[in-house]
């Protein structure tokens, strides 16, 4: 969880940043640096570990300016090491950068830039970021026209934020996607930039919050805020309120809204030092399995409850294919009641977001005492069902505020995602090349799910219309029939609509029967191997009068002549489309609540964490 903290102003930016660091360390990190500007040239310090140790750096060896960045690092290329920790400097020493995100195509661009002759000093895609930008201030660009260029050659979702000694009245911060926010701090003849609001509150109260493909040049006195085309932008002031909650929750109405918003960035942070983007190799550093056990096992079950049971539905499908081991899937409520079957040869992986899910503690238990390998998936550090467990991955999504969960349920599934790669590998199903496809399917999902986000108005404008209803069928098949029993979960839970979750195989099996003018039909109707029976349910549904909402792949006019309403999602692997196809349902179910006056955020009768049976 990569935090960002800039300064320019009167007052000596060092104690700034690293305060501002201090503020983000809940995000996670294995490493730190920080670049001042000290009598025209760049200084950098970096090292790893915990914040302290930078610190201590720093207090060794003093650095002083009026104007630096500063960042932690969680890896996604490169180990954690001082040379691979932000801030990375271009070759003669006058550009430096801080990077979220990941860049998509970064050995493409690095193979270029060795060509010309640049040599690397770090393992990292962020290192050629610098180097393009520098490539670009040597054509002769100044700084903020030399980013602007440089980004257009990188594919993912970033933020980026930039400082030049040629330039040492300005910094320049772009935001691509949603690898994570930046914050603009206004302040009295000093600025501030952050990738969260905390990192900076002590200092303003006054911000603004790029969107994506907008950059802005930043100076003591004044911000310029910029599309990546160049068209200046009347960026709005936010004032944001110095209670915890409010400053919090930001931009946003509600925290569902914006832990919706935070996914993107959070899958990045889950993907964080635990899979080599060149080979892709899985490193899960608390869930150590050797060869033989991963060979041994026999079976998985996934023991659950609510959204996280949803989570190991999709789980099922991924690790069934990667590892070739069969999976099942049981309600924790339900599972200690029927003597289930479990031996040394059987995994039971618990998910739970809270870690404290009574009825998920309990299966757990169960599955110990009947010598079944424990494994856990959770977002809370330090919570029971981490510390009961053989091995345990974290979600790495950050605290969740909203009852109804949104991001612990993406972020479980790449976990698991990583476990399946993780055995699969251990027990020889995947071939070098294999893993190494996956890799870049994960290295492109966080930018797939930015430009989800990015269409949410076509989402509100849907909620406007549909909001008055009082019940919904969600239709899916295969992977994505768990994301039709989750967008009915969120729909219900929030807005106190009646909706039900059907595999669209089942349709004519019952619910056809209550298909008419007064029940949308949402239908996730993606182009994969299912593609031509999901149209077959459509054209069903439209028959009886049903109106349909479809979750379609971009592109596809067909399902537009078929459907009334249509919202579109980008390409992406079949085993990651859950990830990408339900991001709209989280959006519908949030708009139609608030349409309807619901408490979006504590939903009647409900509770983040159920602790008793």
């Amino acid at each position: 969880m990569c935090g960002i903290v800039g300064y320019i102003g009167p007052r000596d930016a060092t104690p700034i940043i690293l305060s501002g660091l201090q503020r983000l360390e809940y995000r996670g990190y294995d490493s730190a640096g920080i670049a001042v500007l000290q009598g025209g040239e760049i200084a950098i310090r970096r090292d790893v570990g915990k914040l302290s140790n930078l610190m201590q750096l720093v207090s060794t060896e003093p650095l002083n300016g009026r104007i630096g960045i500063g960042h932690t690092r969680w890896a996604t290329h490169g180990v954690p090491s001082p040379h691979n920790a932000h801030p990375h400097i271009s070759r003669n020493g006058r550009t430096v950068v801080v990077h979220n995100g990941i860049v998509e195509n970064f050995r493409e661009l690095r193979a270029e830039l060795e060509a010309a002759g640049v040599r690397f000093a770090s393992e990292t895609d962020t290192e050629v970021i610098v180097h393009l930008v520098q490539r670009e201030r040597d054509a002769g660009h100044a700084l903020t026209e030399a980013v602007r260029r440089a980004v257009r050659y990188l594919r993912g979702a970033h933020a980026i934020v930039v400082l030049s000694a040629d330039d040492p009245d300005r910094l320049v911060a772009v935001r691509i996607g949603n690898a994570g926010g930046v914050a603009l701090g206004l302040g009295d003849g000093e600025m501030f930039i952050a990738s969260d609001i905390p990192a900076i509150l002590e200092h303003t109260r006054r911000m603004v919050f790029l969107e994506s493909r907008q950059m802005a040049t930043v100076t003591r006195d004044a911000y310029h805020v910029q599309t990546l085309d160049g068209e200046p932008v009347d960026a709005e002031v936010h004032t944001i309120a110095w209670d915890p909650v409010s400053a919090a929750r930001g931009e946003f109405k509600h925290f569902m809204q914006k832990e919706i918003h935070e996914q993107a960035r959070a899958l990045t942070d889950t993907l964080r030092g635990r899979i080599d983007f060149h080979d892709g190799c899985v490193v899960l550093p608390d869930l150590t399995i050797t060869p033989e056990h991963a060979r041994r096992l026999k079976r998985i079950v996934t023991v659950a409850c609510g959204t996280s049971a949803y989570s190991g539905l999709v789980g099922k499908f991924i690790l069934e294919d990667l590892t070739r081991i069969p999976v099942e899937v049981d309600y924790g409520s339900e599972y200690r009641y029927r003597n289930p079957i479990l031996d040394e040869d059987c995994a039971v992986l618990a998910i739970t977001q809270s870690g404290e899910t009574v009825d998920t503690l309990a299966a757990m238990e169960e599955a110990r005492e009947k010598g079944a390998t424990l494994w856990s998936i959770v977002n809370v550090l330090g919570s029971q069902a981490m510390r009961v467990a053989d091995g345990y991955i974290t979600m790495q999504a950050g605290p969740e505020i909203g009852v109804a969960s949104t991001k612990a349920f993406t972020t479980s599934i790449v976990d698991q995602y990583l476990l399946a790669l993780y055995l699969g590998q251990q027990r020889g199903t995947l071939s070098c090349e294999q893993s190494q496809a996956h890799a870049e399917d994960l290295a492109r999902l966080p930018d797939l799910v930015g430009q989800v986000l990015e269409r949410e108005a076509a989402v509100e404008a849907l909620a406007a219309e549909t909001y008055h209803y009082t019940n919904f069928l969600y239709l899916g098949r295969g992977i994505n029939y768990p994301i039709a029993l989750e967008g009915a979960l969120k729909l219900k839970e929030i807005s106190y609509i009646h909706a039900e979750g059907y595999p669209a195989g089942e349709m004519k099996h019952g619910p056809i029967a209550l298909i008419d003018e007064h029940m949308p039909v949402v239908a996730i109707a993606l182009q994969d191997a299912v593609y031509e029976k999901m149209l077959s349910q459509i054209e069903q549904a439209k028959s009886r009068g049903g109106r349909v909402i479809a979750i379609a792949t971009d592109g596809d006019t067909l399902i537009a002549e078929k459907a009334d309403h249509v919202l579109y999602v980008p390409p992406v692997s079949p085993l990651l489309s859950p990830v990408v196809s339900v991001i709209p349902l989280q959006l519908l179910a949030y708009h139609i609540a608030v349409w309807r006056g619901a408490d979006v955020d504590q939903p009647r009768n409900l509770a983040k964490s159920v602790t008793v049976e």
